[in-house]
């Protein structure tokens, strides 16, 4: 037989060396990938067109400078990476999705989970080392996360596999906790798992940077039904740990809310033409001069309370800078020129607001549902 008739799984890996060889440089000829893969060139040219039959868009052309390249096609091929070129490209997206880069975190710990599973064990070993002897002096949006942990979570939330870790809440206390995971959840500072607690029989979010120890038994289960993670998230950061919960209607659409109130701060629904907002306080006061900073007009539509303080407010804004010295309506000056109790409105844009400080003390965002229990 021909030495240079491979058998059917040489033929392969043969074709995987190729895809290889053509991901490496721009051209190719067919002299030199025959020497590369220590087969004659007709069965270069046959491998190239079984890479075409899988379809993989590889061009060729005639003549004494011709060869073989590989196109640009409607689909991403399987990219083939070098030793080096893998542990480069695992680093960049460890650190993508540790910070929970905004549009890229979803994508990133995708991306790394897939590298993770492949990685052989003298890999692994080195980028462990690698990341542990990194440091950033980018500054953080929020607590760091082990990109470790994040890859065992988004592996335990892919396959439906139990997960044990140990957990800090917001007061200090510690626990160990056993979980389904269903979705990790990234904001514009933090990553949070939403998961299903055995040993409280409810759903639970828990922000990632406060587990320490991820382990997975290897225990399946069955998923249960979740409608919206993404929403439990939301609530439990937004609302839920604080004493006042508003609904604010503003006269602007989502997107422009959106560039102006962070998703740590509050949720936002489309209203129509308008935004529904829910946001929660400790502090009536700072809330409505939060709502008053946006520089967009709105309405609050409950609770009663917030309404009524902004009304106050307007009438004493009112008799205090009215140019006859009282309260006139249609004479107030300043941005707050509630009229009725449930209506605020401003005149100008604010600058981007940051993620509002809810109250004197100033509490933190808390991950876990009602309060970081």
């Amino acid at each position: 037989m021909d030495e240079h008739v491979a058998r059917p799984s040489d033929s392969g890996t043969r074709l995987l060396r190729l895809l290889g060889l053509l991901q490496r440089r721009p051209s190719w000829t067919g002299s030199d990938l025959a020497d590369r893969l220590s087969v004659d060139e007709r069965t270069v040219r046959r491998d190239i067109e079984r890479l075409r039959d899988l379809g993989y868009q590889v061009d060729s052309t005639r003549g004494a400078a011709g060869g073989y390249r590989l196109g640009v096609g409607t689909d991403l091929p399987p990219l083939l990476l070098e030793d080096d070129e893998a542990m480069a490209v695992a680093v960049v997206l460890g650190a993508s999705a540790s910070a929970a880069v905004p549009g890229m975190e979803q994508g990133a710990l995708g991306a790394l989970t897939k590298l993770d599973r492949l990685l052989p064990e003298r890999l692994r070993s080195q980028l462990g080392a690698l990341r542990a002897s990194i440091d950033s002096l980018a500054s953080p949006r929020g607590e760091p996360v082990s990109s470790e942990a994040l890859v065992l979570l988004a592996q335990a939330c892919d396959s439906h596999l139990l997960a044990m870790f140990s957990y800090q809440a917001q007061d200090g206390r510690k626990s160990n906790r056993r979980v389904e995971p269903h979705r990790l959840v990234a904001t514009d500072r933090r990553w949070y798992l939403v998961s299903y607690d055995l040993d409280r029989a409810d759903w639970r979010t828990f922000r990632v940077d406060r587990m320490g120890s991820v382990t997975l038994p290897g225990h399946t289960f069955v998923p249960r039904p979740l409608a919206d993670p993404a929403r439990l998230v939301a609530e439990g950061i937004t609302t839920a740990p604080y004493t006042h919960r508003a609904v604010v209607r503003f006269e602007a659409p989502r997107e422009r809310l959106a560039q102006r109130i962070s998703s740590d701060a509050a949720i936002i629904d489309e209203d129509g033409p308008y935004s529904r907002v829910e946001i929660g306080a400790d502090d009536l006061n700072w809330l409505a001069g939060y709502l008053v900073r946006l520089g967009i007009p709105f309405e609050v539509l409950e609770p009663a309370p917030l309404r009524e303080h902004l009304a106050d407010l307007g009438v004493r804004l009112q008799q205090r800078h009215s140019t006859s010295g009282t309260a006139t309506p249609g004479t107030a000056t300043t941005p707050s020129k509630a009229t009725t109790p449930s209506k605020a409105t401003t005149p100008g844009e604010a600058a981007s607001s940051p993620p509002p400080r809810r109250s004197p003390a100033e509490p933190e965002l808390l991950g876990d549902r009602g309060g970081g229990r």
